[in-house]
């Protein structure tokens, strides 16, 4: 398939800037693969879709507050530094992107917070924008990560167009979020508050929890008309042994299996057997999933609606059937449901 395909017209006023006042209570589109159809509920009616031992897989990862703002030295220009990930905890060194990258060279100071509380020092050019720094800390690691942190801002996409705010702190993480390594929140699981997971708990369905750190990768545009030469970005994911034996045992029993997310479906299909059992995985993943792909493990999918020409919107398209994907797109567009992270949700079933 080719990146043109993958165009649709989004009103710029769809584009949700702010989460609704419940976790639960978003908009949600269910498309039924089988006839086509399409229904308009709310999201804590997915209860009505599952049975007893189904599963709903969860991705546990946490974001951190990866977008700083410094200084340079001497010219005192403002520089935006977003944190991708830690390369070395003792040697405080750090992969990060900074913008204007222009103006950064190796050997550059960078300075952070009221009476620069926080340096860091330029020592290598990764990529034309991403940079690799090293913070001059003195104090203990959990004390530099302390005042990292506390410079730190919840990183909101750049397509929400507004200051961050203290409610994105909490609204911006889902509540399962307990590992920390994401620079991006895996948007399906944030409609699910306590109360809904009480009452699929309470039905008996069953959870499994897989942890894939979403990178900047979810947010890098496609520059290939050709799909086949479109590389992602690695990211780190993780399968436990509890995780795997849920899954395939729903699998054998033939319950469903939901993926809430892009990034669940991603890692529950980077580590399939060739019999499409779930393996136990510690490791990195750049599988890129675009129309046509056969799926090997999950058989219903939670998704928010994705921007045009994401490859997120490209993986939904592989899940759902492209033709209907962009029928459910058209229909969510003229109904004005809310489009990406804060928006409302799509149930594929």
């Amino acid at each position: 398939m080719k990146l043109s395909q993958f165009r649709y017209t989004l009103p710029q006023e769809l584009i949700a800037l702010y989460p609704t006042a419940n976790r639960d209570e978003s908009r949600l589109l269910v498309v039924n693969r089988r006839n086509g159809e399409l229904h308009h509920r709310i999201f804590k009616d997915i209860t009505e879709y599952f049975n007893e031992h189904d599963v709903l897989v969860f991705n546990n990862t946490k974001v951190f507050p990866a977008r700083l703002y410094g200084n340079k030295e001497k010219t005192g220009a403002e520089i935006e530094v977003f944190l991708l990930r830690e390369l070395n905890r003792e040697q405080r060194l750090w992969d990060v992107l900074v913008d204007p990258a222009r103006k950064i060279r190796i050997g550059n100071k960078l300075y952070f917070g009221e009476n620069d509380v926080l340096v860091a020092e330029v020592i290598d050019n990764t990529t034309s924008r991403g940079r690799t720094l090293r913070f001059l800390f003195d104090g203990t690691y959990e004390e530099f990560k302390q005042t990292l942190y506390g410079l730190g801002e919840t990183p909101l996409p750049k397509f929400i167009n507004r200051p961050v705010e203290p409610e994105d702190n909490e609204r911006y993480q889902t509540i399962f979020a307990k590992h920390e390594g994401a620079v991006a929140a895996p948007t399906a699981g944030l409609h699910f508050s306590r109360e809904l997971l009480k009452k699929l708990e309470i039905i008996g369905v069953d959870f499994a929890e897989i942890t894939l750190h979403v990178g900047l990768g979810n947010f890098r545009s496609v520059d290939v008309e050709d799909l086949t030469k479109h590389k992602v970005d690695s990211e780190r994911i993780r399968i436990t042994e509890d995780a795997a034996e849920i899954v395939n045992k729903a699998k054998e029993n033939k319950h469903k299996i939901c993926a809430v997310g892009t990034t669940v479906v991603r890692t529950l299909e980077s580590s399939v057997s060739t019999s499409g059992y779930l393996k136990p995985f510690d490791g990195w993943t750049n599988k890129f999933i675009f129309p046509p792909y056969e799926f090997k493990v999950p058989d219903m999918m939670i998704s928010n609606f994705h921007l045009p020409y994401s490859t997120l919107l490209m993986m939904v398209a592989a899940f759902t059937g492209y033709e209907l994907l962009f029928d459910a797109y058209r229909t969510a567009v003229k109904e004005k449901y809310r489009f990406g992270t804060y928006g409302d949700a799509m149930l594929v079933i």
